[in-house]
């Protein structure tokens, strides 16, 4: 059984910057991936970026380049999602969730964890 906790989210003015991270216990398999997923209201899940924690390789959503970066800090199996000149559309509840898996995926139905979530929201 796999936690994650997020953590970092708040309200932040339009063009500003947040760091989420994601602590994730119960498990020492260190061939995991940890995904982020957003859901604005009344919007699907999308998602925003995942890590290998294994390979250390990352993937990210094509609308999401240029403003959101993934990484990790293995030792304390934390991964980090990094979001540059917020906007307003950025709104949403952002959720981390792990796969125990090398590969990873960008699909919601292919990690079998989930965190809480944490709110961000963007004011303009």
């Amino acid at each position: 059984q796999v936690e994650l906790v997020e953590s970092g989210g708040g309200s932040v003015q339009a063009g500003g910057s947040l760091r989420l991270s994601c602590a994730a216990s119960g498990t020492a398999d260190r061939r995991i991936c940890v995904g982020w997923f957003r859901q604005a209201p009344g919007k699907g899940r999308d998602a925003v970026a995942a890590i290998s924690t294994r390979l250390n390789r990352t993937y990210l959503n094509a609308p999401m380049k240029g403003r959101f970066t993934i990484s990790q800090d293995n030792a304390n199996n934390v991964v980090y999602l990094q979001i540059n000149d917020l906007k307003p559309e950025d709104t949403a509840n952002y959720y981390c969730a792990a796969d125990p898996r090398t590969y990873c995926s960008l699909m919601p139905r292919d990690f079998s964890y989930w965190g809480q979530g944490i709110q961000v929201t963007v004011t303009s």
